[in-house]
């Protein structure tokens, strides 16, 4: 098993992780290293290109570690959305037959 756990359950993905933990650490310092990496690097200063290149590196790995967990949580809601639909569009159509 892993450090970064990859497959998750609705249920669980609910739960605050270890995952959820790393992804609210970088995301900051991701938003800072992209921010003053464009600015550095719009001004043709070298040092902005390598920021800008940790900001999109760590940017990947944040997507790598909390996508899972979300598409867990999407496709549970998804599917409850569509249940509601459904059981929305009987009651509708059941009370458009009485008219």
């Amino acid at each position: 098993m892993g450090f970064i756990r990859r497959q998750w359950t609705p249920k669980d993905a609910e739960n605050w992780t270890k995952e959820d933990t790393i992804t609210v650490i970088i995301s900051p310092l991701i938003y800072v290293a992209l921010m003053i990496g464009v600015v550095l690097s719009l001004l043709l200063i070298p040092a902005g290109f390598v920021i800008l290149a940790a900001g999109i590196l760590l940017l990947l790995f944040m997507i790598y570690v909390i996508n899972p967990k979300l598409s867990a949580v999407s496709e549970e809601y998804e599917r409850k959305q569509k249940n509601y639909l459904e059981d929305l569009d009987k009651k509708i159509k059941w009370e458009d037959r009485d008219e």
